[in-house]
């Protein structure tokens, strides 16, 4: 079985006049087109000093007509903070960012927290030099402890080893950059999911991402499912085999 994700971003300067200097701002268009549905997400930002305030529209499904939803609110200061609030859930999300030296070695920590879903998760990466990094996430209260190990060979190919203390699993990706071009094949071996990724991030030619999967489907307490599982490692879908043919993912 086979799924198939296109992204594409496009960015629009835009400018404002005030009273006393002109102020940037920045629009910037997201879409994403899977099997079933395409969605998009609108971002304008403006430069207001040391600060970036920005307000973000996702899920604007463009199937089945136009529909508005998740406007979310933010303000940013690049490289310490970012506050998050969901204006129809009335929720909020806050995220610090540090870096310090360990033994003459950059260690950057994040800090998130997520108010309506009491979920904090903490990331660290520590660069052993230009080829070498070790990265760590942490979900407080939980098993969900990831531990990970990249290295540049070369300086063009990646090779990342991750270790999943919850699932006691394994998981392997390899990258290779050409020009403004990556290539991105990773395997979960706790799903046996395979996935190939193609990302573009370019000044002259846009940016955009197009990923697909090979999904093993298999046994799990007397019934066939399958996961979805995103590049990241995270689940994103889990429906049965049944299900997935009702809404023609089945190619």
């Amino acid at each position: 079985m086979q799924t198939y994700k296109t992204e594409f971003r496009q960015l629009l300067p835009l400018y404002l006049p005030s009273l006393y200097l002109p102020r940037e701002m920045k629009a910037s268009l997201k879409g994403r087109y899977t099997n079933d549905k395409s969605t998009a997400v609108v971002t304008l930002a403006v430069n207001a000093g040391d600060v970036k305030l920005l307000a973000s529209m996702s899920d604007v499904t463009v199937v089945k007509g136009p529909r508005l939803n998740n406007l979310t609110l933010t303000v940013e200061k690049p490289a310490f903070f970012i506050f998050d609030y969901d204006v129809p859930k009335k929720d909020f999300r806050f995220q610090f960012m540090n870096s310090i030296k360990v033994a003459e070695k950059p260690l950057k920590l994040t800090y998130n927290h997520g108010h309506g879903e009491n979920r904090t998760v903490m990331d660290g990466s520590l660069v052993l030099d230009s080829a070498n990094k070790v990265s760590v996430n942490y979900m407080f209260g939980t098993r969900n402890f990831k531990l990970k190990y990249s290295y540049l060979h070369g300086g063009v190919t990646t090779y990342e080893p991750c270790y999943d203390l919850g699932k006691n699993a394994w998981d392997f990706s390899v990258s290779r950059r050409l020009y403004d071009d990556v290539f991105k094949a990773t395997y979960e071996s706790w799903s046996r999911d395979f996935a190939l990724e193609w990302s573009r991030n370019s000044k002259f030619n846009g940016t955009f991402k197009i990923e697909a999967w090979k999904i093993v489907p298999f046994h799990t307490n007397g019934r066939k499912a399958v996961y979805l599982m995103s590049p990241c490692g995270y689940c994103e879908e889990r429906e049965t085999v049944e299900q997935l043919r009702g809404r023609k993912a089945f190619r």
